[in-house]
């Protein structure tokens, strides 16, 4: 049984693993260089990638820049011909920049959520890049296909359809995160049916690839029968050698417990998942009061009400420190057991999709 390769125009990912660009500093260049390295597409996070340049604070706009074009340029040295995108959300203050930059060096991707990205295909225009929104139903794909055909004449080159069950910031309130209607699978047919008259229109392919809890090669055989072309994974690639994030950062995942993983709400208005521990507690007791804003770093965020700066907390977290932070995690989280590296990964879950979709053709 042959894995689908995942096509996206003219790119071809000969394992239809998309991984999710995770920030504050998760998934930089040693992480989506050695996925794409090992077949699948791999992902830079566009959020505060400059944290840890030497000016990041007195001018974080230049170190978020200059940080981008490192991580692209490191990126394409591990992996040379592989599939690189990088993940700006929409409500990012530096979003135009960010994006304009990644064009500029010539990523193959972009992936946006975390908003309705309705301008991104004026910034791509005349450029190889691709246009990838991420969305968490059919209404938003809907706008999105139907804004981007009338004010620029095309249509996704691919979509992400991310459900509940994934980890950071949601695009759902928590009655919609425990409501039965809202699965994954049913989020995918949702977005399938709504791409078919555009797929008609322009006479072509519209991948949907579906995220938000994907764990294992099951999970990734059985959304394909569903229809999807691939899936996005974040949590695993977490609990990778590879991975940009420290090893303390790691252990938490390798700790967590189904128990620890809880909803919360983010500084910047939207729900999240991730991972119980003391600084989420104090927050909650009302212990956590914001000293500054560090880098201004989401529109929704209002310093003056937030109970912490979510930019600070993750920044730590991502450097171990946390006393001072928290992590994100997907809701299988609990579920990881070892630290392995990517190939090793992705040879697993390759082996385990192919093994599930021989007994789904059947």
């Amino acid at each position: 049984m042959n894995l689908p390769e995942l096509r996206i125009d003219n790119l071809v990912a000969r394992v239809p693993i998309v991984q999710g660009g995770m920030g504050v500093g998760i998934s930089l260049s040693s992480l989506a260089g050695n996925v794409a390295l090992n077949g699948g597409i791999g992902v830079i996070s566009g959020v505060e990638p400059g944290f840890n340049e030497p000016d990041y604070l007195k001018n974080k706009k230049e170190a978020n820049l200059k940080a981008l074009r490192m991580h692209i340029q490191k990126a394409r040295d591990i992996c040379k011909d592989g599939i690189l995108g990088v993940n700006i959300m929409v409500v990012l203050n530096n979003f135009e920049e960010m994006v304009a930059e990644a064009v500029k060096q010539k990523i193959d991707i972009i992936f946006s959520g975390a908003g309705l990205p309705l301008k991104l295909p004026q910034f791509t225009m005349g450029s190889d890049t691709k246009n990838v929104p991420i969305v968490s139903s059919g209404r938003a794909a809907a706008v999105i296909c139907k804004s981007w055909h009338r004010h620029y004449g095309v249509v996704p080159d691919a979509i992400v359809v991310e459900g509940p069950l994934a980890g950071g910031h949601l695009g759902f309130s928590e009655e919609e995160i425990k409501h039965p209607s809202f699965q994954l699978i049913d989020l995918l047919k949702s977005v399938l049916d709504t791409i078919k008259p555009y797929e008609e229109l322009y006479r072509k392919k519209i991948p949907v690839i579906a995220a938000g809890g994907v764990f294992n090669g099951q999970d990734i055989a059985n959304l394909i029968q569903a229809g999807a072309s691939g899936v996005q994974m974040g949590t695993r690639f977490v609990a990778t050698h590879e991975c940009d994030a420290s090893d303390e950062f790691k252990k938490v995942y390798l700790e967590a417990t189904p128990d620890d993983v809880q909803l919360i709400h983010s500084p910047v208005g939207m729900i999240g998942r991730a991972i119980r521990n003391k600084f989420l507690i104090e927050v909650e007791a009302g212990k956590k009061k914001p000293i500054r804003c560090l880098c201004n770093c989401l529109k929704p965020c209002n310093p003056a009400k937030a109970p912490y700066c979510i930019a600070d907390a993750l920044i730590n977290a991502q450097r171990g420190n946390f006393d001072n932070g928290f992590a994100f995690a997907g809701t299988n989280v609990y579920r990881i057991k070892e630290i392995v590296s990517v190939k090793q990964l992705m040879d697993e879950l390759v082996s385990e999709t192919k093994y599930h979709l021989q007994f789904i053709e059947k």
